[in-house]
């Protein structure tokens, strides 16, 4: 009696495991410390430099945000 089987790693299928765990906590860390940079780096700029580029004060929250998660995707 003969058995095959096949294993296929899908890129996008959720892991499971310590191994996952901590890439997991790695990626939320580098996406926390960069979200924190860029609301820094933005917080300091004056309200006509932010008009400059686009953006209000109450934006540099969701801008962030949207740039940790672009960069990570990446």
């Amino acid at each position: 009696m003969a058995v095959a089987s096949t294993q296929t790693a899908l890129k996008s299928a959720p892991a499971f495991g310590f191994g996952a765990l901590v890439e997991n906590a790695k990626i939320r860390f580098v996406r926390h410390r960069m979200y924190r940079q860029t609301v820094s780096e933005l917080s300091a700029l004056s309200n006509r430099e932010l008009a400059d580029l686009g953006l209000h004060r109450s934006m540099i929250r969701r801008v962030a945000m949207q740039a940790a998660n672009d960069q990570i995707a990446r």
